[in-house]
């Protein structure tokens, strides 16, 4: 099983600046042997770095998306529309997006969209500042997970990925400590059938100095990375650094 490092810009660059960042990371001959790379640029930027990607080793994502192929839905973007930008990952039930508004019914919904269009969901879950003081990680991250699962089979879950984030190390510059993350990281992959053969990723607050001990732990097949995927050499180094772990 490659290790997957996926780049999430969130609200960040403008189409002559995604576009560059590509050409940047491009010219840097990045070593992708062994694993796999993914870049989720805002809706706006899709296209241009799919375009700009195009023929190389990274793959895009999108950093959400409607269930819906089609309707009455202003400002949301459909799986068609996701697919036709040029990505093949999209991040779902990301802890921001959760915050407003988004709910795990809405999440499975979308995860079934995305596998019916042949797009790779990635699927975030993570606990907050009080469920993790209140030692309540394992609950919460088993719920959302079995929620967001619901009624998919096995062989459809083992396509897909999840996204361990605790958001208190959302861009704190505090991540999980490896082992903490890696045993969580076990009982979400125990949680659902079929997650035992899929890639499950630890982000929040990963960094070049951290990767490599995270990606040692058996339960970690990558990380979904956020403000250090915004430069060319912080997200080479993160990739470079999983890299050297399974070299």
């Amino acid at each position: 099983m490659k290790t997957l490092i996926v780049g999430n810009w969130k609200m960040h660059k403008t189409v002559p600046e995604a576009v560059r960042f590509c050409r940047e990371l491009l010219a840097l001959g990045l070593d992708l042997a062994g694993t796999d790379a993914v870049i989720a640029p805002p809706f706006t930027a899709l296209h241009a770095v799919a375009l700009a990607l195009e023929g190389s080793a990274i793959a895009v994502g999108a950093q959400t998306m409607h269930w819906a192929e089609a309707g009455a839905h202003t400002g949301e973007i459909s799986p068609p529309m996701v697919r036709d930008a040029g990505a093949s990952f999209v991040i779902l039930g990301h802890s921001e997006r959760r915050a407003q508004g988004e709910d795990d019914h809405d999440v499975n919904r979308k995860i079934r969209a995305a596998l019916a269009h042949g797009i790779t969901p990635i699927v975030a879950v993570g606990e907050n500042t009080a469920e993790h003081a209140a030692g309540e990680t394992l609950t919460r991250v088993v719920a959302q997970t079995r929620a967001a699962f619901a009624n998919i089979s096995g062989a459809e879950i083992r396509h897909c990925v999840v996204a361990y984030e605790p958001i208190w190390a959302i861009g704190s510059g505090i991540a999980e400590h490896p082992a903490g993350a890696n045993a969580t990281m076990a009982a979400i992959r125990a949680a659902v059938p079929g997650l035992d053969e899929a890639r499950i990723l630890y982000g929040g607050s990963v960094k070049a100095n951290n990767i490599a001990a995270l990606i040692a732990q058996p339960h970690i097949d990558g990380a979904l990375v956020g403000g250090a995927s915004l430069e060319t050499t912080s997200f080479a180094a993160i990739v470079h650094g999983a890299h050297k772990v399974i070299a």
